[in-house]
Order: structure tokens, then sequence, then C-alpha cells
């Protein structure tokens, strides 16, 4: 089921009128066999991979409080999440990698493996509750069916955000009803997501997608640039738009989620876009790979070395291709450049005019790199750079009326930057944020495009 189905909206508006309808002592086991259902209605073979996964982590963490052999139960954790994610992900890459070098086919070693849904944001959500309960900064969760609430919670489940456990065990610990403010919020970033996914990242995936699908019969400068522009801006609108939505359904369920995105093609540098970029991830990496590697602590070249191999496994993170590896490598590149130029420093002022021309250098930069996350193949990578190294010759690709779109999403990023939208909506009178609402719908309405596209981040 996909956010934007109408079999979705169905499940949940049947999911939220049981919850509330339901005893309080019956809406735990309720809400995770509503997680079940959703996570096996893409595929119900991969449930027995959740639950086996569920059940060392949370087996690992108990035995971590209990044992004078914590170390071993947090080996076994971590062996089996990056196990089964090496297994299901990355062995049909390896094993091809492995031919090659042996001058055999590439599809010598294969194997027929389907990769279970969201396995890379579980296995990472499961990872940072072990990894607290090791280092103290988590209790361990004595209620097997709250554990596996918090892995399986289906707004969450398949595409992030990666929530820490102690602020989903703080929210379902202290649970309340949400509040008229929370509920305007929750029903606006539904909306908003939707608007975002099929009025705006759907239109652009059918610009890019058709250049991707066929790099070498589109030449020029014009297209290459239009093309990339495009997938920029499908993967913001198109993963933003599934982070709102996740946090509107969480929300009006009472859990508040982390925010993902804060305007992340306004950043001026490459450490500011990744304070902006997928968020959960980001410091994620940071908490988890950069700081235990050693972070900043030992040096110069130490921090270089860290910021790389950090961003080389984010990059493999995303998906077993060598494309994946070196746009992971590319921004540990710039990381590190940014570091060496004394440019990496924490920004905290508020965006101003005068940001315009480092805000378009890093986004050119940004651009420069997503080229390498939707090629097909290096190949194809490098002849779309080499065109866009060229005079912008030709037709621009996009329609007028979706740049017109897009400027407007530009407006309201740029103000969300001095203005907190979110809240003011909160504040609004109802009158408004129902306005607010209508809006948006219409926007779907006049915009969507009825391509049945999935959620670009399904895929990690």
């Amino acid at each position: 089921m996909l956010f934007f189905t109408v079999s979705y909206f169905v499940f949940f508006f049947c999911t939220i009128t049981c919850f509330y309808l339901a005893p309080v002592k019956v809406r735990i086991p309720l809400l995770l066999a509503a997680s079940y259902f959703f996570y096996m209605s893409w595929n119900w073979k991969f449930a027995p991979l959740l639950l086996t996964l569920t059940t060392i982590d949370y087996l690992a963490a108990i035995w971590i409080e209990q044992s004078r052999h914590r170390r071993w139960a947090l080996v076994v954790s971590l062996a089996s999440n990056l196990g089964f994610l090496a297994i299901f992900k990355y062995y049909n890459f390896a094993a091809s990698n492995i031919a090659a070098l042996l001058g055999l086919p590439h599809q010598r070693f294969y194997f027929d493996i389907v990769l279970p849904l969201g396995i890379s944001f579980h296995t990472f959500q499961s990872i940072s509750y072990v990894v607290d309960v090791y280092r103290g900064q988590q209790k361990a969760i004595r209620k097997p069916l709250d554990y596996a609430l918090y892995i399986a919670f289906f707004p969450q489940l398949v595409a992030g955000p990666i929530v820490r456990a102690r602020d989903f065990f703080r929210d379902l610990y202290d649970w309340h009803a949400p509040s008229s403010e929370d509920i305007k919020r929750g029903g606006f970033l539904v909306a908003l997501g939707l608007a975002k996914k099929v009025a705006l990242a759907d239109n652009f995936a059918l610009v890019s997608d058709r250049y991707f699908g066929s790099v070498a019969s589109q030449p020029g400068g014009a297209a290459a640039w239009g093309a990339v522009f495009a997938f920029a801006m499908q993967i913001f609108f198109d993963f933003s738009g599934y982070t709102d939505m996740a946090i509107g359904f969480a929300r009006l369920l009472g859990f508040h989620f982390p925010v993902n995105f804060r305007q992340p093609y306004l950043a001026v540098s490459m450490t500011d876009f990744w304070r902006r970029w997928h968020i959960s991830l980001s410091s994620w990496l940071r908490d988890y790979l950069y700081i235990p590697l050693g972070g900043n602590r030992h040096g110069k070249l130490q921090t270089y070395r860290n910021l790389m191999i950090t961003m080389l496994l984010g990059g493999l993170w995303h998906g077993a291709n060598w494309n994946f590896v070196i746009w992971g490598g590319y921004h540990g590149l710039l990381l590190s450049l940014e570091r060496l130029l004394g440019q990496a420093k924490h920004r905290e002022r508020t965006w101003t005019f005068f940001d315009v021309p480092r805000a378009v250098l890093t986004f050119v930069l940004v651009c420069t790199g997503w080229v390498f996350f939707r090629a097909g193949s290096v190949h194809d990578a490098a002849l779309v750079i080499s065109r866009m190294a060229q005079i912008p010759r030709g037709q621009w690709p996009i329609e007028p009326a979706l740049m017109m779109l897009t400027g407007t999403g530009l407006v309201v990023a740029l103000v969300e930057e001095r203005v907190p939208l979110l809240e003011a909506v909160e504040r609004a009178p109802s009158w408004v944020a129902a306005s607010c609402l209508g809006m948006l719908l219409f926007v779907v309405e006049l915009f969507g495009v009825d391509a049945n596209i999935p959620f670009v981040y399904f895929q990690f």
C-alpha cells in the first residue's frame, strides 16, 4: 500500500478508528497487528524476517543489561542485523564484482534475491536501540509487544524517518490523545506530503525518467541540466513528501516524529546541506559511525579519513551499486575540503540575500552528485556530467507551469527560514487550517499525476 493510494487511506481510517474506540490495553496489540498487516501487504514472506530480527534485538538488549558478557550480546545483535542486510542487499553486488575479478560472467554467482521492504531503515533503527542500551543511554524494553511496535510501526517502517528509541517510547509510555493543534498539524502534513508527491515529485519524475532511461539518445546541455534539475526536485519532493505524511499520520495517532528535512536546497555549504537533508540518517551516521571512528578528535587527517569512511558507507547504504559508492565518496570529499578550507562551521544565523551565491554553488554541487545517484551506470553518469559541462543549448525539458509551481515552493522555503509555518498552522483558527488544507488538495487535483510512481526511497 502506497501512502497516496485509496487503499492506504481506507486502511488508515480503519486503523485510527479502531485505535480510538478500543480499550487502552488493546491499543498496542492493535497498532502492532495493523503494522504487520501493512508490511505483509507488500510481501508476507518477509514478516518472519522482521519478527526474527525484532526478537534477537529485544533479547540482546535485555542480555546487555543483565549479563557481564555485554559485548557478546552487542556482537550478536550487530552481526544479525548487518548479516541479514549484507545477504539481502549486498550479496549479488559483491558476487558480481568477484566474478568480474575472476574473469567470469557477472551472473556466475548470482542468486535471485528479493530485497525486503524497508530493511535498511528498520535495521538501523534496531542497531541504534541496542547500541544505546549498551552505552547506558536507553533502558532495555521489557515488554516484547512494545519493542515490536517500535520496530514495525507502519508510518515510518518503510522509509523512515529513523526514530530513536527514547523518542518513541517517551510518546508510547506517556501517551496523550492528540490536541487540536496536533490534529491540525497532522492533517496539514498529510495533505502537504500528498501534494509534494503527486503534484511535484511525480511530474518531475516523468522528465528525469525519460532522460535517464535513454541518456545516449538525448544530447545537449539543456536536456542534461533539465533532467538533473528534475531529479533533484523529484527526490526532494518525493522523500520529504513521504516524511511529511509519515510524521502527519503518526501525529494523528499521538506520536511525534522528528523533522527530517529543513529546506536543504537553501544550504550554503555541503556541511549545511547534511544538517538539513535526511536529518535522521545523517545524525545516525554521525552518532553511530563517525564519532565511534574517532570523529574529529585525533587530528585533521584522521578527521578526513573518518568523513570519507562515513560517507562511503552512507552511499553504500543507499544501494549495492558503484554509483552510490561514488556518490558517497563525492560527498565525503566535499565535506573534507570544506573542513580543510575552514568552511564547515555550524551556521546559526538566519538565511539572507547575501547567501544566494553560496546557496547556488552548493545546489550545483549537490545536483552534480545526484547524477551518480540517478544514472543507471557509471558510464551514463560520466556522459551526463560531460554534457552538463557544455553550453546549455537546446530546449528546456520542464514545463513552465511546473517551474512556476517550484518557484512558489522556493518562496515558501524562504519564508519558512524565518517564520515557522507549521507552528503558524497549529495556532491558526480552524477555518485558516481548513483553507490551507483545501488549497493543497486543490493543487493535488490540478497537478496530480495518475502514474502510481513508487516513492524513491522504497528501494533502499
